[in-house]
């Protein structure tokens, strides 16, 4: 009897182990997470409206909008483009016309303008 306590004893330590442990990790990604979106909006755009960049797609996602947009990332500063043809995968270079920012300048959306 004494021998099951204790192994449930040592099992139930173990996962408030793994708790703590795995809690610790998610935070940690969690606080970069929000540091960066600090950084993001005490920083000027390295983008303007109305000029055309040259980037690579990092992935496609549903946009706010609800159309499928590439998105790509300018010195780090995230880019989300509108009418990419389906040829498109990540990794690929597209350029991009820069049509607006979001309310805090910490994204812009873009339309495609091409390939180089």
């Amino acid at each position: 009897m004494n021998t099951i306590m204790i192994g449930a004893g040592a099992a139930v330590l173990c996962l408030l182990a793994v708790g703590v442990v795995w809690r610790r990790r998610s935070g940690s990604s969690a606080g970069q997470s929000q540091r960066a979106h600090r950084d993001a909006q005490q920083r000027t755009p390295p983008v303007s409206l109305g000029e055309t960049y040259e980037f690579g797609v990092t992935e496609f996602t549903d946009h706010h909008s609800g159309d499928r947009v590439a998105v790509a990332k300018v010195e780090g500063f995230v880019v989300f483009t509108t009418d990419v043809p389906a040829g498109v995968s990540p990794g690929d270079v597209i350029q991009a016309t820069i049509t607006s920012f979001n309310r805090n300048e910490t994204s812009a959306d873009a339309i495609f303008a091409g390939r180089p």
